[in-house]
């Protein structure tokens, strides 16, 4: 078999898919251009009448106190005293309401809007720079880098303000060295619901007066969202004590110091955020100070919702900085006072003073960054600049004149501050058209190529040489290389010239031999796109263009899998192969040919087909129980699977659900090992037997025991506190360990086969024809099977030597060597490895999660005996479309089936705490638990892929392919062993198999990617399609990766089956 050919090949298609998605989210998912500008107290802003604009009264505050307590929406904020049974999460924060009530002058509460995305580092960005975060910042939130645009802290800084901070350790990555005195604390653990809080308390109330602004970021409300949710006990707890701070807080202040609290952003009603639903964006703000902040009680003026980017210029003026430059936020208008009410020239801005400070600078960044980038509509920019001369003109003339200005005025310069940041907010979003068409070319030309597999040196010659020539070309004109253009034309080259050549080949073809082999030669024609399973995947594909689609996906993929499921056995009756041919008597003989397949046979793979299609639609049925639900959604209810134990408060539904999980942990392994008990791949002494044997029930015992821990509430048992942490660090780390150490022994032993050898085979004299192989179907009581594989190995005599001798017939016919487990030699190392990892990967889920992967492995048996019992009936070697489209489809489905969602909302962060509860120093190691829990489905299926091409092969142990498949009547089948009779086509099989594959996906990622450009203006683009694209792309990496593992173990089998025939028979000759 000619493995490193087939891999090399695998790797070069998955390698153009990556190019093409990589230049194509280059090209849509860029950050708009940061101004690298800063501003100064001395800055004359135009149109300039004062000498200085900044910095020129004296600050009606001093000081500063910010409080940030991490997802305080608003609702949690609120006091109503007539609910008489409020929930965990309501009437917590009396503090605010009562403040607000009693002190009307002193004091407000406002809803605070945050920008999406709503993660903590855009957030921070998004309330100290005034900016608008872009969707690719997201990304960035676990990886936080320095802020490099102006910002509040470094206007502090700037004008000797002394900033100390203390808490989420975030602001130390975004502000190094920017802060007088820091005491930052890890922030990632989002089990830990105290260290962060408790360390700020501890130096909040007894810090020294060494300060002008005091930072304190509290982390306790949003990780007790995102292990509890909001309806939790531990939430009351936690914003009881938010309660006791605050009062604190204020009763310490003085009569210059300004005391805001706020939240960053809100969360959903399960305790997470990151989207862009009013739960998440709607935090909460309180101002306050001891002197009068407002001229009364709140009036009909005041907003109903102030947003985030208005506390940047709010607190610059107020505090006596520069307005970050790019700031495009708008003063708080109530904290100013009308014009007139002011306390002299050394005192504070009026409103109209503040207002118009604010539009100079809005209208100087929106000069500068027009000047520097080209993205705002042009017409749009012109409007904004008439708009502000002509009231730059009318508040000078007011000025100039003397007179009062009238109130529209101030209305209007409100209104050109919301346009400027309404026209920002629906442009920054920087599309390079020339880097989105080429991805698309290169995804467009991949999908062509599916079925072209020719050599591989040329087009590695010509990717080579386009690369290196466009890398030479822009060294001699710009002076530097870009990297994502050489690496499109390498991409562009190689697959035109695989294109070319297969199109040359087809033609070559035709003129030899007609139409006939056109035919054959080429896949991507009308008729072959009209086959119902391929009509599926464009069906989809197509329905990606839609946002209700998106939403909808999980239901409407589990739709698609039942249609075409249910179109195999239609199809096959259709045909005249689900039911015995009846005899007709009237008939002549030579008008009824008599099958292939004997009636019984027939009957029973019908039966068969028909009770696994059963199965399949149960576990499609009940899958549906363990959806998560999009915001978009309404009255949907997430499965209440999706919640950790520790989470439930009944402990009767608590211990239920741990029955049911540990029942479907214990149900998983004995069907793993039965299965390779069943065909007798438990018998030998390798290290996969004892991967099966040991490691697999132990990994099982550590996931159990690990469950039970992780629901014990921490307050249960006191004495046993530190033997729980310990156990919870302990034990899945013990499993991680055994999981390696299970894949590892796979790999480096995969053979299952149990040989036994008659004594009187070695003393046979060597005249004697070499020995025939079989693998026995007697029952060994030696080798303790319930079921061996019945076939012998009958056509490795002729292999070895063509010409047998007449007088073998004389010699004990019995055969020599007889081998158990040879039947399945390729297919049992991989479905352990594929069990082993399904436990691993259960680990990284919530414990409810556990009957879902179950249902996930019975629907992978139901499709492989599906796909099995048709080849029976109607025949062939080679996997077709049809049972790996519904391979593909299973994949998305049980995507949606874990509780995931293609939103960032829905991500279970609580994976890279498994077995981590401390948190981790690095990025890598978090990123990588959480990939591999949200992606676990795409994994399973992608490594498992091969099993399409075996199981067949493998029920074949019930008679069925007999004299068809092998070519005497009555010849026993070999069922595995055919794939070494035939190294070529086994090679060409399971290429056409993993290029299939990869299409259906590629296919899923090009219609996601034209999605993507076609509607990049549309209004649900960043909240629909482009989280879509970014989870079908990052699903196809993940795919591609474990295909390649999964065919790699497959080669690795095939080495090793070889080498054990060159012990066995020291003459064969592969």
């Amino acid at each position: 078999m000619k493995g490193l050919l087939v891999l090399s090949l695998l790797f070069c298609m998955c390698a153009m898919y990556f190019v093409g998605i990589y230049l194509f989210v280059g090209g849509f998912l860029l950050v708009r251009l940061e101004v690298n500008r800063t501003s100064t107290c001395g800055d004359v802003l135009q149109p300039g009448e004062e000498p200085v604009d900044f910095c020129r009264v004296q600050p009606r505050f001093r000081r500063a106190v910010l409080l940030i307590i991490d997802a305080l929406k608003i609702d949690f904020a609120r006091f109503d005293p007539s609910n008489t049974s409020p929930r965990p999460y309501e009437n917590k924060l009396p503090v605010l309401e009562e403040t607000a009530s009693s002190r009307p002058s002193h004091s407000r509460l406002y809803p605070f809007r945050a920008d999406p995305p709503t993660t903590t580092m855009q957030r921070i960005k998004g309330f100290t720079t005034g900016s608008l975060p872009t969707f690719v910042d997201v990304g960035n939130n676990f990886a936080s880098s320095a802020i490099l645009e102006d910002n509040l802290i470094h206007q502090f800084g700037q004008v000797g303000k002394r900033v100390v901070f203390m808490g989420d350790d975030t602001w130390e990555s975004l502000f190094p060295k920017k802060f007088h005195r820091s005491l930052p604390f890890p922030s990632f653990n989002v089990k830990d619901l105290h260290t962060v809080d408790n360390g700020i308390l501890q130096h909040l109330y007894t810090t020294s007066d060494d300060w002008d602004v005091l930072v304190a970021h509290f982390l306790g409300v949003d990780h007790c969202g995102h292990r509890f949710g909001p309806d939790h006990p531990a939430m009351a707890d936690k914003l009881t004590q938010m309660d006791g701070v605050i009062r604190s807080v204020i009763d310490r202040l003085q009569n210059d110091t300004l005391l805001v609290v706020m939240g960053d952003h809100g969360m959903t009603d399960t305790g997470d955020h990151g989207g862009e639903s009013q739960k998440e964006t709607d935090a909460a703000i309180f101002l306050y100070s001891p002197a009068p902040l407002f001229p009364g009680p709140p009036s009909q003026s005041e907003p109903d919702v102030v947003p985030q980017t208005d506390l940047v210029p709010t607190l610059a003026l107020l505090l006596g900085v520069p307005i970050p430059y790019s700031s495009v936020g708008q003063v708080l208008l109530p904290l100013f006072p009308p014009l007139g009410q002011t306390k002299g020239a050394v005192g504070e801005l009026s409103q109209l003073e503040a207002l118009w400070i604010n539009a100079k600078q809005v209208n100087r960044f929106l000069e500068t960054y027009s000047g520097m980038a080209k993205d705002i509509p042009p017409e749009s920019l012109s409007q904004l600049k008439d708009e502000f001369a002509h009231l730059s003109s009318e508040y000078l003339t007011t000025v100039r004149d003397g007179r009062p200005p009238s109130p529209e005025l101030a209305v209007s310069l409100q209104a050109y501050l919301s346009s400027v940041r309404d026209t920002c907010r629906a442009t920054w979003a920087r599309f390079n058209p020339f880097k989105m068409a080429a991805g698309l070319a290169i995804l467009a030309i991949c999908l062509l190529n599916v079925e072209n597999s020719p050599g591989l040196k040329a087009p590695v010659v010509v990717a080579l040489t386009a690369g290196l020539c466009v890398a030479a070309g822009q060294l001699l004109t710009q002076g530097y290389i870009e990297v994502a253009w050489c690496l499109a034309a390498a991409a562009l080259s190689s697959e035109l010239l695989l294109l070319w050549t297969a199109c040359r080949s087809r033609t070559t073809a035709v003129a030899k031999n007609g139409f006939k082999a056109a035919k054959c030669t080429s896949w991507l024609t009308l008729r072959r796109l009209l086959i119902p399973s391929l009509m599926v995947l464009l069906i989809r594909c197509a329905c990606l263009l839609s946002d209700s689609y998106v939403i909808a996906e999980g239901r409407v993929v589990t739709f698609l899998m039942f249609s075409l499921a249910l179109y195999i056995p239609i199809h096959l009756n259709w045909d005249g192969l689900l039911l015995p041919p009846s005899h007709d008597p009237l008939k002549s003989a030579g008008l009824l040919p008599s099958p292939a397949l004997s009636p019984s046979t027939v009957r029973k793979e019908s039966s068969t087909l028909l009770t696994c299609l059963g199965l399949l639609i149960g576990s499609l049925y009940l899958s549906l129980s363990f959806h998560g639900c999009r915001e978009e959604q309404g009255s949907c209810q997430p499965s209440p699977f999706l919640s950790p134990l520790s989470r439930l408060q009944d402990s009767q539904l608590k211990n239920l659900h741990y029955i049911l999980s540990v029942s479907s942990l214990g149900l998983w392994t004995y069907l793993l090992k039965r299965c390779l008990r069943h065909y007798g791949n438990l018998n030998s002494s390798g290290g996969t037997v004892f991967t099966a044997r040991w490691i697999l029930p132990l990994l099982a015992v550590c996931l159990g025991l690990h469950w039970a821990v992780s629901a014990t509430p921490e307050d249960s048992f006191r004495n046993l506190a530190e033997l729980i942490s310990l156990a919870q660090l302990a034990l899945p780390r013990a499993a991680f360990c055994l999981l390696g150490l299970g894949l590892f022994l796979i790999w480096l032993d995969p053979l299952t086969v149990f040989v036994k050898t008659r004594a009187a085979a070695s003393a046979r004299g060597s005249s004697l024809p070499p020995p025939r192989y079989r693998a026995s179907t007697g029952i060994s009581p030696q080798a303790e099977l319930h079921h061996l594989i019945p076939q012998i190995y009958q056509r490795m005599r002729r292999s070895l030597d063509d010409g047998e001798l007449s007088g073998s017939s004389d010699v004990d016919s019995r055969p020599a060597v007889e081998a158990y487990g040879l039947g399945t030699v390729y297919s049992a190392p991989l479905l352990l490895f594929c069990g082993l990892l399904g436990i691993g990967l259960l680990l990284l889920h919530p414990e409810g999660m556990a009957l879902s992967f179950l249902l996930l492995l019975l629907e992978m048996g139901a499709l492989m005996h599906i796909h099995a019992s048709s080849t029976t009936l109607s025949g062939g070697f080679n996997v077709p479309w049809t049972p790996i489209v519904l391979w593909s489809l299973a994949a998305t489905q049980f995507f949606h089936a874990t509780g995931h969602l293609p939103t960032f909302p829905s991500i279970q962060w609580g994976a890279a705490f498994v077995g981590f509860p401390e948190g981790h120093t690095g990025t890598v190691l978090p990123a990588s638990l959480v990939t591999l829990n949200t992606f676990a489905s795409h994994i399973l299926f992608a490594v498992g892929c091969p099993l399409l091409l075996f199981w067949p092969l493998v029920c074949e142990v019930r008679g069925s392919r007999g004299g068809r498949a092998c070519g005497e009547e009555g010849e026993d089948a070999v069922m595995e062993m055919r794939l070494r009779e035939n190294p070529q086509h086994f090679s060409a099989a399971l290429l056409q198999l993993s290029t299939r594959y990869l299409f259906i996906h590629g296919a899923q990622v090009f219609a996601s990617v034209c999605a993507a450009a076609i509607l990049r203006r549309h209004l649900m683009v960043w909240k629909v399609f482009a989280p879509k694209l970014m989870f079908e792309a990052s699903g196809f990496l993940v795919s591609s990766v474990s295909l390649l593992i999964g065919v790699t173990l497959v080669l690795r089998v095939d080495v090793a089956v070889g080498r054990w025939f060159k012990r066995i028979i020291p003459d064969a000759s592969r």
